[in-house]
């Protein structure tokens, strides 16, 4: 068997592909005869092979030792970058919200802009959790402020609160999809190269309901 970096659908045939080496395992231990137990010894059963880091061979392990290895999810780097860098992405987000009551002529697109707020505002708060959780916050290297994908630049924040109207309405969805392209984006970063299953599963939920609303808003403009 092959033992696979994870991902969220990967982690799930590493458990059950351990869970059959165990069973093959135990079946091997209660089938084999003596004679063959006094001329081999030990019945060992199938190997694992857990590839290397870059530059680094493969290696054969237990069965048992795959399983310890697949349940390790302790944070990386990739998983505070993710999680620090997305609090102020979701941040600037609830900041473009906040402009749409006073300011949009839709009522198609005043509800939208609460939908995205009452996403995003609790977002913020269970990674800020996540993060306290894990020991965090942590000097990460990676993503700025002012180069995260989507992010809206100081000079079109300050177009979009000078716009009412049709106006605000255009520039508003022009700048959340963007800012939305660039939430999907790092969180499927965070999916290749993180390793906390809480934080997968709240990055893979940040691209389901962002792709949704994005889908949404391309059908607004």
């Amino acid at each position: 068997m092959l033992l696979r970096h994870r991902s969220p659908q990967g982690r799930a045939v590493a458990a059950a592909a351990v869970a059959l080496a165990g069973a093959l395992l135990l079946g091997a231990c209660d089938s084999g005869d003596g004679d063959d137990k006094s001329k081999s010894g030990a019945q060992s059963g199938p190997s694992v092979i857990a590839p290397g880091k870059p530059g680094e061979k493969a290696e054969k392990i237990s069965p048992e030792e795959a399983k310890k290895r697949g349940d390790d999810d302790t944070p990386n780097a990739a998983d505070f970058t993710y999680a620090q860098m997305m609090i102020v992405h979701h941040q600037q987000a609830l900041e473009m919200t906040e402009l749409a009551p006073d300011r949009a002529k839709s009522t198609s697109l005043k509800g939208l802009a609460d939908r995205i707020k009452a996403a995003q505002g609790p977002e913020i708060k269970a990674m800020e959790s996540w993060i306290k959780n894990n020991g965090g916050p942590r000097k990460t290297e990676g993503h700025d402020h002012h180069t995260m994908p989507g992010m809206a630049t100081e000079g079109q924040m300050k177009n979009l609160k000078a716009a009412k109207g049709a106006a605000f309405d255009e520039l508003f969805l022009k700048l959340m999809i963007t800012h939305h392209d660039g939430a999907i984006t790092m969180a499927e970063e965070l999916l290749g190269g993180g390793n906390n299953i809480l934080l997968e599963e709240m990055a893979t939920d940040v691209m389901a309901q962002q792709a949704g609303e994005v889908k949404r808003m391309r059908e607004m403009s």
